[in-house]
């Protein structure tokens, strides 16, 4: 009769069927790529079942692997949660906090907020996770998030704390060489700092009658850190956090009305962290400071 298969050998499955690869898998275990291997032969030889076909390009899963591949995920969203819950009961202000924001709000703002939060609770470790793409919580990839969006999940405590103006701004160097434009029609004679392959900037200038083009921005980035720097540097106009352009020396906010929608600036946790003394007392802390920022 066969065994039942441990944990072990399930979370390599899954990670087999989500990453496409017996390498892959093992990069997101931290384990050797023959652990993973081994894992899959012995849970294939506990199953009875096969559930890959082996191939010069790797494995690929069966239609028995795939359904099976559904309630595995599912098991594993539930131990997550049932970590949470876990950690959420611990009363104990010691230990970490792992917060995600922006690359710029954690470049920019977030180390200003966290000095006075490490002098205020010394015993709590913070890390840091700089990143414009959405930490998935539920998971515990952050304990707190900063978020210029909504969230939408039930499982998860949001606070809005307010809303940060974007404004076109430039460098005092570069307004001493080629001006102060005084007009929107004006920004066209000027050296513009946009979004390379996002047409963000673009569609909302066309909302608004600006006939703008991708070509009239002579320095292009995605990287929303790099296009600050570049803005710092002199080498042209554009469009930053009002509250940043504020406390940076040397910049400058244009005097253009450009109705740019402002971003929402949301706190965020899961339900269950909220009940830990530590998280509570970080997200309080932080959603003091960030208030303190958004109305500068």
């Amino acid at each position: 009769m066969n065994r039942e298969p441990d944990w072990a050998l399930w979370r390599s499955f899954s990670a087999v069927v989500a990453n496409g690869s017996l390498s892959a898998a093992a990069r997101e275990l931290g384990i050797s790529q023959p652990t993973v291997g081994r894992h899959i032969e012995t849970l294939e030889a506990d199953l009875g079942l096969t559930l890959f076909e082996r191939s010069l390009t790797g494995l690929k899963p069966n239609v028995t692997a795939l359904r099976i591949y559904e309630p595995v995920a599912q098991a594993q969203a539930s131990l997550a949660e049932a970590a949470i819950m876990a950690e959420g009961a611990q009363d104990d202000l010691g230990g970490t906090v792992r917060i995600t924001a922006s690359a710029v709000m954690s470049n920019y703002v977030l180390p200003a907020l966290l000095g006075p939060i490490r002098q205020l609770y010394p015993r709590i470790a913070i890390e840091t996770v700089p990143s414009d793409s959405a930490e998935n919580l539920l998971l515990r990839e952050a304990d707190i998030a900063i978020r210029m969006f909504r969230p939408t999940q039930l499982e998860l405590v949001t606070r809005h704390l307010g809303n940060l103006p974007i404004i076109p701004a430039a460098h005092e160097n570069y307004l001493r060489r080629r001006g102060m434009p005084g007009s929107i029609a004006e920004l066209y004679g000027h050296d513009m700092i946009g979004l390379d392959r996002s047409d963000l900037i673009i569609a909302h200038a066309r909302s608004i009658g600006v006939p703008l083009t991708r070509e009239q921005f002579v320095v292009r980035t995605d990287d929303q850190t790099q296009m600050w720097e570049l803005l710092k540097a002199g080498l042209g106009i554009g469009f930053a956090q009002a509250s940043l352009v504020q406390s940076t020396p040397g910049m400058v906010a244009l005097p253009l009305h450009l109705a740019i929608p402002p971003l929402q600036v949301w706190l965020t946790t899961h339900r269950e962290l909220f009940t830990s003394h530590r998280i509570r007392a970080i997200y309080d802390a932080l959603a003091e400071g960030l208030i303190t920022y958004i109305s500068a």
